[in-house]
């Protein structure tokens, strides 16, 4: 049972009924007469309440609920938002500031939730709103990625939450100061706001002292355990679901305040409550993305390989911790520090800074982009300074004996990244570029290639759980750990159970994001869904095939040992029977064995895989206007052994698209006083389809080690390469022009004015 699937391009089962209005999204499954909850925010990024007055809203029509901090303490609720701490480089825990659920005393950014109006229509509840008096003394606002200030939080007066190292630091230093040419370069990792085409949302109904929360997460168990804790029940008294989610992308992997606030209105009025965030709410709440700077130096020999490699990065946390926020940029930016190189002596420094702005966390790839994204920079500014090929300075310098250890403690089973470079150079037709800059160039345009070799370590839960039950009416159930958000998750692992069982897809149910149905699971996150979930599935059919086999010997009148399975029937020599795996749990069924009707299984990745390639970039720029055009697009990927080839090509395309949407005009601004200027799409500037290349997507597979399927995840590899290549390929355009240094996003205005003023200065 070790073979792995058919690896076809199957298209996706759950289309049609998204197309044609049928999906079930929080907002829609509703329990009837749920009241309408609304979050009362605050106007300001630094303040001292001295009046927060609710009673006029507590009276306004139809209102029959409104909670502040202080009703949450009166009903039993003193508990903060959890998150996870990283230890600074002298081996103390970071700081820990307390997250409220609730505002208390003080505000720390627009947008903090201070109260929650429940009343029967969400305009009354707006309208209620509308009454509730506040006052504050404004406090400094702190918005610089430095360790000064206006303190946040009484508890960490320079506003720094910890300082992170990983590596050996003096080695480091002595590498840099004897190598040959030591290559410097400061980038800036712009923040970006997530906007899932589906906001958060949630509803809570209590049944018998039960409480039920359905929100559009990325899992389940998470949340259930923060309810546990929260609300002080035991896990018996809690189910959380997830139903249809409109996208995540590591934004809606955590829990959030109102997911606690809904449930405890639900609980005091004995009636469900419901919540949906808007547009705008959801730009000033949900947690951003990215938000660094960091300084990188890579250390050259007379022969130009890699002698040592520091980093030093400053990461903005927003005005709280989320709750994976101070790992990101720390030990997750860390998983891929030194990239596909072999780099074997590096240091690197994370410094995390609170500021009055909104939290920070995971977006797609979460600190992996990051890395790369400097690492690749500097690889072709290297290329630059060092009067060579960034292809061959790539080469020269990749690891190429595997296993291999690298120095941040990560172990890459595989790997053949010459040869994927090699595919991708031909794919991309490399061979051409010079006459397309030449037809560029004839039409007064400026023309640039970039190249990004990226590798991704695959996060999150190396375990999984599963359970198959055959069903009366002759199919199959999958219960599955992880969640769909848009990943096509009912038709993979459908695929994948009857690639291994012969069941036909159309007769097997996926269902997921119930913890009531299935005791633990992941979640999804960090590319881990494909590996995880179809690593314990083999388990599960393995089991299946033992179960089965002894069962059907004494039908078949053999011995087990005689009774093999080929995939999609059980034989044995001399018996004329041969029964599918449907046909046997009929049989089961006939012969009262209901213990064969029912398989569950856990299963641990024994290591983690490597997914990595190849993306280049071909930018086209208009110098009167400074319009960046990403012309062409081309990736070859690593992927490893794939399920179902169309759904890994859709999820590149999805990752390069917000890569590029990142690098050419997704940009947070807020200004000097902490007001979110980005606030809308009139003003948050999101790739369209007009933008976006044609992505041009080939694999060149080197089965992974790590699980018996021989995969590497796919989900987040399209943003971890996309950033570099555009970057470079921006520099590589500009380079002539004399413009050195070029940082994201590319935007018309942005990209003029360095051209402009290259142009005053050469004057």
């Amino acid at each position: 049972m070790d073979k792995f699937g058919k690896s076809q391009s199957v298209a996706r089962v759950e289309d049609s009924r998204f197309l044609t209005g049928q999906g079930r999204y929080v907002d829609d499954i509703t329990p009837d007469g749920a009241l309408r909850a609304y979050v009362f925010r605050s106007p300001v990024a630094h303040a001292v309440i001295t009046t927060l007055d609710l009673e006029q809203a507590r009276a306004a029509d139809g209102v029959h609920l409104v909670l502040s901090a202080q009703d949450l303490q009166a009903q039993g609720i003193t508990e903060g938002m959890h998150f996870v701490r990283m230890k600074n480089r002298d081996g103390t825990e970071g700081a820990a500031p307390r997250r409220p659920i609730l505002a208390e005393e003080r505000l720390r950014f627009v947008g903090e939730p201070i109260a929650l109006i429940v009343a029967e229509t969400l305009e009354q509840a707006k309208d209620a709103a509308e009454l509730i008096e506040l006052d504050y003394d404004d406090l400094p606002v702190h918005m610089d990625l430095v360790a000064a200030g206006q303190p946040l939080h009484d508890d960490i007066p320079d506003n720094r939450v910890f300082d992170f190292g990983i590596g050996d630091e003096a080695a480091t230093a002595r590498a840099l100061e004897a190598s040959h040419r030591v290559v410097r370069l400061e980038v800036g990792d712009n923040r970006v706001i997530v906007n899932s085409m589906e906001p958060r949302g949630c509803f809570a109904e209590w049944h018998d002292g039960k409480v039920h929360l359905s929100f559009n997460g990325q899992g389940v168990w998470g949340m259930k355990g923060e309810l546990v804790r929260v609300l002080g029940l035991t896990e018996d008294k809690v189910r959380v679901t997830n139903p249809d989610v409109g996208g995540g992308f590591g934004m809606k992997g955590m829990p959030y305040p109102e997911y606690f606030a809904v449930p405890l209105a639900a609980r005091i009025l004995g009636r469900p409550v419901r919540w949906m965030s808007d547009r705008t709410e959801a730009m000033l709440s949900d947690n951003a993305g990215r938000d660094l700077v960091t300084m990188a130096e890579l250390g050259f020999d007379e022969n130009n390989k890699i002698t040592a490699y520091r980093v030093h990065n400053i990461s903005n946390l927003g005005a709280y911790c989320s709750n994976f926020a101070q790992a990101i940029q720390s030990n997750l930016f860390a998983r891929v520090l030194t990239g596909t190189y072999d780099i074997q002596t590096a240091y690197m420094r994370c410094e995390g800074i609170l500021t009055n702005t909104t939290q920070v966390d995971a977006y797609r790839g979460a600190g992996r982009p990051e890395a790369i994204y400097v690492l690749e920079r500097i690889m072709d500014r290297a290329a630059r300074d060092l009067g060579v090929d960034p292809l061959e300075l790539r080469r020269l310098n990749f690891v190429k004996e595997f296993p291999y250890k690298t120095v941040t403690g990560e172990t890459y089973d595989v790997g053949d990244f010459p040869r994927v470079l090699d595919h991708a150079v031909k794919s991309a037709d490399l061979a051409g570029f010079a006459a397309r800059r030449a037809a560029s160039e004839a039409q007064g345009k400026l023309r640039g290639l970039g190249l990004c070799y990226y590798i991704e370590s695959i996060l999150g839960d190396p375990s999984e759980s599963v359970q198959v039950d055959f069903t009366q009416e002759g199919g199959a159930l999958i219960y599955v750990g992880t969640q769909s958000n848009g990943q096509g998750h009912e038709t993979v692992f459908a695929q994948f159970l009857s690639d291994q069982t012969g069941i036909p897809a159309d007769k097997i149910q996926v269902v997921q994001g119930d913890s009531d149905l299935i005791a633990k699971g992941g979640g999804t996150g960090g590319s881990r869904s494909v590996t995880v979930q179809a690593n314990v599935t083999l388990t599960a059919v393995r089991a299946m095939v033992e179960g089965f086999t002894q069962f059907l010997a004494g039908e078949m009148g053999v011995s087990p040992e005689d009774v093999t399975f080929d995939d999609e029937q059980f034989r044995a020599e001399g018996s004329n029977l041969h029964p599918t795996m449907l046909e046997a749990a009929q049989m089961a069924r006939e012969a009262g064995r209901e213990d064969l009707l029912v398989w569950q299984a856990r299963e641990q990745l024994p290591a983690r895989s490597f997914p990595n390639g190849a993306h280049f970039a071909e930018v086209e720029i208009d110098v009167e206007t400074g319009q960046v055009v990403c012309d062409r697009y081309h990736v070859v990927d690593d992927f490893g052994n794939l399920i179902n080839p169309m759904l890994a090509e859709g999820q590149v395309h999805g990752g390069v698209a917000q890569g590029l949407g990142q690098a050419l005009s997704e940009h947070v601004v807020y200004d000097e006083t902490g007001q979110l200027l980005t606030a809308t799409f009139m003003d948050y500037a999101m790739p369209r389809a007009d933008s976006m290349p044609m992505v041009h997507f080939e694999t060149e597979p080197v089965p992974s080690t790590a699980n018996p399927m021989g995969m590497k995840g796919c989900g987040e590899a399209g943003t971890v390469g996309a950033m570099a290549a555009l970057g470079n390929a921006v520099q590589d355009a500009l380079w002539a022009r004399g413009i050195k240094q070029v940082d994201m996003p590319f935007t018309p205005h942005r990209v003029w004015e360095m051209l402009r003023n290259e142009r005053i200065a050469a004057e």
